[in-house]
């Protein structure tokens, strides 16, 4: 994939089809290292599965017989220098810590680096596509000697705006946006 918000949105989707109602994104990048963490709260993987999902014909998917998602994430990091974490518990053995966390490391510094890309559009697509899910962002920033902090949790924001108006409504999407795009200038 080109950009890294791709295979964010892609692991995310397989978050949520595995039963999560929370997806927590976390961004944590240096001048020279990016460190990227999706969680969730789904199902969770059989100890079985979870060592053969570095095999693209390892998936899930009854529409096709192939899984890339982690297998492209993995090779993204490797050619920088950096690798894959993945964890997994299973709801069936531990309903109350049950889900999936997969980290990737990655050295910025790196020729074949893939960018970050369009982290916007992948949150604000992933609530609109899935506004049941509630999902908690964290892009943390530390260059140059300064830290900036983009962040938005779904949670704050339906106590905010109630039952009555869903995520998925276009002023709260727009809303959505501006507010990660002004965290992004400022």
């Amino acid at each position: 994939m080109k950009e890294l918000s791709l295979n964010i949105l892609d692991i995310a989707q397989n978050s949520i089809t595995a039963e999560a109602d929370l997806v927590e994104i976390t961004l944590n990048e240096t001048e020279t290292e990016l460190e990227l963490s999706i969680k969730d709260n789904g199902y969770g993987m059989s100890p079985e599965f979870l060592a053969s999902v570095h095999d693209p014909f390892s998936t899930t998917r009854t529409t096709r017989k192939v899984g890339l998602g982690i297998p492209l994430l993995k090779l993204a990091a490797e050619q920088t220098g950096g690798h894959i974490e993945l964890t997994s518990v299973q709801r069936s053995v531990d309903p109350e810590n049950c889900g999936t966390e997969i980290k990737a490391f990655f050295r910025k510094d790196h020729l074949d680096f893939t960018p970050i890309g369009d982290i916007v559009s992948t949150v604000t697509t992933l609530i609109q596509g899935f506004p049941e899910v509630d999902y908690v962002f964290t892009h943390r920033i530390c260059e140059a000697g300064s830290e900036k902090l983009v962040a938005l949790d779904t949670r704050e924001m339906r106590i905010i705006l109630g039952d009555d108006v869903p995520l998925s409504d276009p002023m709260v999407l727009m809303w959505v946006r501006q507010t990660l795009e002004e965290q992004y200038a400022g």
